[in-house]
């Protein structure tokens, strides 16, 4: 589950785990570490080797998120999971304790995890994509030092009887496959800006896309200007690397909706002439691209998953760079759909990119549109690093993006689109301003952006918090996130236009 910054190859040489379903029998000859799921107030497994008695006497009673390892002199360690009192257990614990599971035993490279016989209030099939996703990305890193090549994990074995096998196959498949993409944008969006371009990401692109069975469209700088995409060009003025606008395609045989996902792609933000202090804020300007990453990860899984919803994805790329020829304070961009933005703040420039992408989303025929965006500091102060902000002027169209982070744990909180923010953006010589007052900045963002999705269906995603870690939690990593690819999965698989 290691990776290295040769982007040419992922598709072939990430490390490949070896996943599947097994039998008690064969998961005690082929793991190092079997996790078994115990309920509270509630007799164990024999498989765990020792009774209630035994773990109250070392602490564990079984309550949610326990854990305790148990080494043996034969056969693998065993590590006994509390999974709460019965109807406690949902999707979201079994993915959590998956991942406590893989932290607990650090060393061991091939693991099995018990699906419990009793009915744990969660489906077999759902049960295992849980502790699928939640193993596999607790042990994925991103690291180019020595030894990055060692692997972080071999094998995942979901144990489950012979009349669960075939249901919990399936969720293994699913779990993969999620899994998968998520990796993918965490890996673009922790890889240095002096590797990944936009012309690298547009490479890697054409890649990963079309064996996803994707069409991959690239425009560069000629046909961006072709194109009238002035804020993404505008933004491109002040690097050396020339931008990039990557559209995606997944159609399904008939299509049952279709939407537009549109994702910030500022492969590195050093805010151009309004350049961001020294300080621990730098670290996180790389990954100014983890919504084009979780649009381009997301759009990955669409086929494997047998998504029905028709997608069209724009990638919007490019560096914001100081230089002699920079966007300049006071510049006017004429953007995709016309409107005229006075340029009063070059580290805001995420909003600018974003409009060329909306503007071009609503010329074709599509149910919603929904962007997502490292936008605002803003959205950060308000709900830290574990929910995203959310809204639109639809609310059918938030409603499906809160119910699909409650399903995949990647949590958004809407915020009010209140219009009457919207004179802040007001311009004496433009149509807007691309800033609007000192408070109320994710809103007044948002409200920027409403002004180029044409009043189609449409929500806004501010991933500006939840877009890195500064610390390890369950299954997310130190570092990015790639939040947001989840929930895009999510979304897209269960889309229901509304008219």
């Amino acid at each position: 589950m290691n990776t290295t910054t040769d982007f040419d190859a992922i598709p072939s040489t990430r490390q490949r785990v070896h996943v599947g379903v097994a039998s008690l029998k064969q998961a005690e000859d082929e793991a190092d570490a079997l996790a078994v799921p115990v309920a509270a107030e509630a007799e164990p497994p024999d498989e765990l080797g020792i009774g209630a008695a035994a773990l109250a006497s070392a602490g564990f009673t079984g309550r949610r998120g326990q854990t305790l390892v148990q080494p043996r002199s034969d056969g693998p360690v065993r590590v006994a999971i509390g999974t709460g009192a019965p109807g406690e257990t949902d999707v979201t614990l079994v993915r959590d304790l998956a991942a406590e599971f893989a932290r607990a035993v650090p060393w061991h490279r091939r693991l099995a995890v018990e699906v419990p016989s009793q009915d744990a209030g969660v489906s077999v099939s759902d049960f295992a994509q849980a502790v699928t996703e939640g193993v596999l990305l607790a042990r994925w890193r991103y690291f180019v030092g020595r030894d990055a090549d060692r692997p972080t994990l071999e094998s995942l074995l979901v144990v489950a009887s012979d009349e669960d096998a075939e249901a919990a196959g399936l969720g293994v498949e699913r779990g993969r496959i999620v899994a998968a993409a998520c990796s993918l944008g965490r890996d673009l969006a922790n890889c240095p800006a002096t590797t990944l371009s936009a012309v690298r990401m547009a490479e890697v692109a054409v890649d990963v896309g079309t064996a996803a069975g994707l069409e991959v469209e690239v425009f560069g700088k000629d046909e961006l200007i072709e194109l009238g995409c002035g804020g993404l060009l505008g933004v491109n003025r002040g690097s050396v690397e020339p931008p990039r606008m990557i559209r995606l395609r997944y159609e399904p045989a008939d299509p049952t909706g279709r939407i537009a996902l549109i994702g910030k792609g500022v492969m590195y933000d050093s805010g151009g002439i309004s350049l961001k202090p020294s300080d621990e804020s730098h670290a996180q300007m790389k990954n100014d691209m983890t919504g084009a990453a979780a649009v381009l990860a997301s759009m990955t899984a669409l086929k494997d998953l047998g998504c029905t919803t028709a997608v069209t994805g724009y990638l919007m790329c490019t560096d914001n760079m100081p230089s002699g020829s920079a966007m300049k304070l006071g510049d006017v961009l004429r953007m995709r759909n016309g409107t005229t933005v006075e340029v009063l703040n070059t580290d805001a420039e995420g909003r600018l990119v974003m409009a060329d992408g909306l503007a071009l989303a609503t010329e074709e025929p599509v149910d919603a549109i929904v962007d997502i965006a490292t936008l605002t500091g803003a959205c950060l102060r308000t709900f830290g690093v574990e929910i995203a902000g959310v809204m639109g002027n639809s609310q059918a169209v938030v409603e499906q993006l809160k119910r699909a982070g409650e399903v995949v744990d990647e949590p958004v909180w809407e915020l009010p689109l209140h219009r009457s923010y919207r004179s802040q953006l007001d311009s004496s010589i433009a149509d807007l301003t691309n800033m609007g007052g000192v408070n109320a900045g994710s809103i007044t963002a948002a409200l920027f952006l409403e002004e180029f999705v044409g009043g189609l269906p449409w929500a806004h995603v501010d991933i500006a918090g939840t877009a890195q870690l500064p610390a390890p939690r369950t299954w997310r990593n130190k570092g990015a996130t790639g939040f947001g690819t989840k929930l895009l999965i999510e979304f897209a698989l269960r889309f229901a236009a509304t008219s």
